[in-house]
């Protein structure tokens, strides 16, 4: 027998992690929906994992897999069996999922051996790239989810057209909701200069396992900060590609920062660089211009919008090129109204807490 309004929330990495801490805390205002956490340990370093839970208020994961540093079908298909087991043992009604990770991925795939509902958030979202596991995993997860909560209009607008399955809600994005709801406790990281600066990510395998690009592109950053003091926290991945690759960064290396030291960088920076999808918004959301270290992006309207722009080709002079464009560009970020208006994990909630009575018996 089914328990009693209950959802399996699947996470592993950085981004799931701030998401979850919103709609983990609308469950409980609601009081009548039971939330069970898997932490898969897709990110399992402390700077990337544990501080994120201690800093937003997050309960410990009921289950820990501690799977990570394999291949993604490796990875996915041990974190799938594990899932599975764990289905088996607290009967939910749905499976929640976030984004787009291998976490995602198997959540999905354990999901439906069950015949399990799913409900997906950023749902939609494309970048039309297949050579990105991200987007593997997108369009598998999209395609067999009972719920797709969409993130913008453009995503809503791509389900309705390509997809048969499920209820598709636009729900705006769960990282506004963050953003605006811990913006007042930014930290400012240890180490940090003084004065202005430009911020800096860079984590995509693209980017770091290709020594002529990352060449590029540390170059771009190192010109960069000739003029204006750049600031890069060092991801794992990137760290490790810069020392293999013997690369020199000629800017201000930082240790990787929790989610409120980042906020501050991002409301203090001048300017934001970088190959991550969610900083890419979050920039927009503290109305700073970006420059996307990618040939293309799964949120489009930042680059329709004049918000952000791409690197069409990874080198050092088209990087400069963008930024000199984007620091250059007036942007009047007032008049630019994307995804949704901070209330996503409400809607989300809402929805589920409609739609739980209904989920048929799935075993």
């Amino acid at each position: 027998m089914l328990s009693e309004r209950k959802i399996l929330t699947i996470i592993g990495a950085r981004p799931q992690f701030i998401k979850a801490a919103l709609v983990s805390k609308a469950f409980r205002d609601a009081k009548n929906i039971k939330e069970v956490v898997v932490h898969t340990g897709q990110h399992f370093e402390y700077s990337m994992s544990q501080s994120f839970f201690e800093e937003l208020g997050l309960d410990e994961p009921k289950y820990f897999l501690g799977i990570n540093s394999l291949s993604r079908d490796v990875m996915s298909r041990q974190m799938a069996e594990r899932i599975s087991e764990i289905i088996k043992k607290e009967q939910p009604k749905i499976v929640l999922l976030y984004g787009d990770t291998n976490s995602t991925y198997a959540g999905a795939l354990a999901a439906k051996n069950f015949d399990l509902a799913i409900a997906h958030v950023e749902a939609g979202v494309r970048s039309f790239d297949e050579a990105m596991p991200e987007e593997l995993n997108r369009m598998f997860v999209d395609s067999v989810s009972d719920y797709l909560f969409a993130p913008s209009e453009r995503a809503l607008e791509y389900l309705e057209e390509n997809y048969l399955n499920g209820w598709k809600i636009f729900t705006g994005d769960i990282m506004k909701d963050a953003a605006m709801h811990f913006a007042d406790q930014a930290i400012c990281p240890k180490n940090l200069p003084e004065g202005r600066f430009v911020l800096a990510t860079m984590h995509r395998a693209s980017n770091t396992n290709d020594e002529e690009v990352l060449r590029e592109i540390i170059a771009a950053l190192n010109e960069i900060h000739i003029q204006t003091p750049l600031v890069l926290p060092l991801h794992p991945r990137t760290r490790i590609a810069l020392n293999k690759f013997n690369i020199k960064c000629d800017f201000h290396c930082l240790p990787p920062v929790s989610y409120f030291e980042m906020l501050y960088l991002l409301k203090n920076t001048e300017l934001v660089i970088t190959d991550s999808g969610g900083l890419q918004k979050e920039a927009y959301y503290f109305k700073k211009p970006c420059v996307i270290l990618r040939k293309n992006t799964e949120w489009p309207e930042l680059v329709d919008t004049g918000a952000a722009s791409l690197c069409e080709v990874l080198s050092k002079e088209d990087i400069l090129e963008q930024y000199r464009k984007m620091k250059t560009n007036k942007i009047d970020f007032d008049k630019i109204h994307l995804y949704g208006d901070g209330d996503a994990a409400e809607i989300i909630v809402q929805n589920f807490d409609a739609y739980l009575d209904v989920v048929t018996e799935p075993y």
